[in-house]
């Protein structure tokens, strides 16, 4: 019986380590940031460390209610649905046609798809704000659906094209041979088959469109723009004007609101998240 070597077991050792400690270096100030919530702020400031001395939800009712956290969820629930929507549509069956067809001009697609991973967003931000504003959708929900929608698709393409390939040809064949249409081929076989590579990148979409802080800025513009503010705009507004007032807990409060669904969509997709990420080498 062989032993392990001394080398594979330092390195195994020094892996561990640094993956726990890059645990802890993540997870820890999640932790602090709930914990919070629940404090005076009183509490805060002078033991900023310790436990709340009892759970404080009037926090939650005063962010939600009087900092319009809960009208700022539901417009980011509504623009990251339907940007999401129609990111993973129009992604897949792009990189469906990238991947599976062999047409004359589908590589130059294709690389413009990943030439728009690299372009930088801030030099497009005013010809994208002048474009939006002739379309008439500057300061709607649906012109920032649009945007997200844009934004989000190179990478969605790069990701699943890769991902397609991966699926064997056999199953598609077959299908062709029993008379099964192109439309019918994708959307009742393919795209079933590649459900781990779209639950992968439908969570890397979420968490970006989630997040995102620089379009809302520039696009949710004009009278009455306040009313169709996302979080980012929301969580900013409330860190400005909670720093002046002194309301820590209703602040750390609205933190957590905003990264409850981020956490909560993790749980549940991770075991697909794995597969996902490691399907492409198992062919």
């Amino acid at each position: 019986m062989t032993r392990p070597r001394p080398r594979l077991r330092i390195g195994n050792a020094f892996s561990h380590t640094f993956l726990v400690g890059w645990a802890l270096l993540t997870t820890f100030p999640l932790l602090w940031a709930v914990v919070s919530s629940f404090k005076s702020d009183d509490e805060i400031l002078s033991d900023a460390w310790g436990l709340p001395s009892k759970l404080r939800f009037s926090n939650w009712v005063r962010a939600w209610n009087e900092a319009h956290i809960g009208r700022y969820f539901l417009n980011s629930g509504i623009v990251v649905a339907g940007a999401l929507a129609l990111t993973m549509l129009i992604g897949a069956m792009a990189a469906y046609v990238l991947a599976r067809y062999q047409m004359s001009g589908l590589r130059v697609v294709y690389y413009a798809f990943v030439g728009g991973m690299v372009f930088p967003v801030f030099l497009a931000l005013v010809p994208l704000f002048f474009v939006v504003k002739n379309l008439g959708l500057l300061g709607t929900l649906p012109g920032l659906i649009l945007v997200y929608t844009a934004y989000s698709l190179p990478f969605t393409v790069f990701f699943l094209t890769a991902f397609f390939r991966t699926l064997p040809t056999a199953v598609a064949e077959a299908a062709m041979v029993d008379g099964c249409s192109h439309w019918s081929l994708f959307f009742r076989i393919m795209l079933p088959m590649a459900r781990p590579g779209l639950i992968s990148v439908g969570i890397f979409n979420f968490l970006t469109q989630w997040n995102q802080y620089i379009f809302p800025i520039v696009l949710l513009q004009g009278e009455g723009s306040e009313k169709r503010w996302v979080l980012a705009q929301g969580l900013t507004a409330l860190a400005v004007n909670e720093g002046y007032a002194g309301d820590f807990g209703g602040l750390f409060a609205g933190m957590t609101i905003a990264m409850l669904p981020v956490l909560l969509l993790y749980v549940v997709f991770q075991r697909q998240v794995q597969s996902g990420l490691t399907a492409g080498q198992l062919k």
